[in-house]
């Protein structure tokens, strides 16, 4: 048993079962023995690798769409380039690198990470020495400017609830203890008027998954876009829509029992771009799937020209790359893009069609 497992059942038996969502705030965010506040989660070492982390043309292809959004409303300065969940830096590393000869845009921006542990700090500070960037701890921190935002992979980690249809009302699903040992269980059927539209689209014993976390982040990212002008892009695997149990665990690269070693796994849950739509105070664009997303980008030619200066392992290693980031059977179909954006339209990639 972890050490947070053993505070949970302790806390648990003595005040009664928890939601799903204060399940992970718990094992991801608790200040003593929470996942991302005790160890870089990153590479082989860790327990799963980002896009940025698989190629750098994922970064560049992004940076350059931020910079022409930046174009495309009249190099408005000066102006937040900002990225929430930086992971060690490599991503917006990757977007300064590529928007270095984009004339004034280096001079406008002022980029902003968005990052809680200290140990994920020194990473990003590592891998963007030479950069003037500042760090906030929370969306409500962004600058009172023009907004060019990026998330990858970041809201698949905010706090889900899961609900179950019953009938016309919905049971929660909690996290309880059976015999000292963490188990799920569920709720009363009770009526849920928030709930109330997923009936028309659920049947008896579907699951639906709400995230008031996200919501809340998409609501003030969209007000600060809808205030101030700019564009963010919301990159992670999701659907238009929840439906069913899309809450999992990940160690060491393998999937494993969400309540098997809570502090010591990644939990996450499909992001509902739907929903997020719907929270933001501002037009909306896709989402579009990843690998159509970067093939709109120029994904292609960029991999064609970095491949004629490889070869052997190089060249391999890199056509691997491409095929995971953009292929359906890989995170091609998986992964997806959602734009929030001003009146100005939406960035490159994601123009309706």
């Amino acid at each position: 048993m972890t050490p947070l497992a053993d505070i949970l059942v302790r806390q648990i038996a003595a005040t009664g079962p928890i939601s799903v969502a204060e399940y992970m705030a718990a094992c991801l965010f608790h200040p003593r023995h929470g996942y991302y506040t005790t160890r870089d989660p990153l590479g082989a070492a860790g327990d799963f690798v980002t896009a940025p982390e698989i190629s750098q043309m994922f970064g560049e292809l992004a940076g350059l769409a931020l910079a022409r959004s930046w174009l495309d409303r009249g190099r408005p300065a000066p102006v937040a380039l900002a990225e929430l969940g930086p992971g060690r830096g490599t991503l917006m590393a990757d977007i300064l690198r590529a928007t270095e000869r984009v004339p004034g845009f280096h001079a406008a921006i002022r980029p902003v990470l968005m990052e809680a542990s200290p140990l994920m700090r020194a990473r990003q500070r590592s891998a963007l020495a030479g950069y003037d960037v500042a760090w906030i701890d929370a969306v409500g921190d962004l600058p009172d400017l023009p907004l060019l935002l990026i998330a990858n992979e970041f809201l698949d980690a905010l706090p889900v609830r899961q609900f179950l249809r019953d009938g016309d009302a919905w049971r929660e699903r909690l996290v309880g203890v059976v015999e000292d040992r963490l188990a799920f269980a569920l709720g009363p059927a009770i009526p849920l008027p928030d709930l109330a539209p997923r009936l028309a689209d659920t049947r008896q014993g579907d699951m639906v998954e709400t995230s008031a976390a996200a919501a809340s982040v998409a609501e003030e990212i969209g007000r600060r876009i809808a205030d101030r002008g700019g564009v963010a892009l919301l990159i992670d695997y999701g659907s238009a829509g929840s439906l069913g149990d899309t809450f999992q665990a990940v160690r060491g690269h393998a999937k494993e029992d969400p309540l098997a070693h809570p502090g010591a796994a990644d939990l996450t849950a499909h992001v509902d771009f739907a929903a997020l739509a719907r929270a933001a105070p501002c037009p909306a664009a896709g989402p579009v799937a990843q690998g159509v997303w970067l093939e709109r980008l120029g994904i292609a030619e960029r991999a064609r020209a970095l491949a004629a200066r490889l070869e052997g392992t190089a060249r391999a290693h890199h056509v691997a790359a491409l095929r995971r980031l953009t292929h359906p059977d890989e995170m091609g179909q998986l992964f997806q893009v959602l734009a929030l954006h001003d009146a100005s339209g939406p960035p490159p990639g994601l123009e309706r069609t």
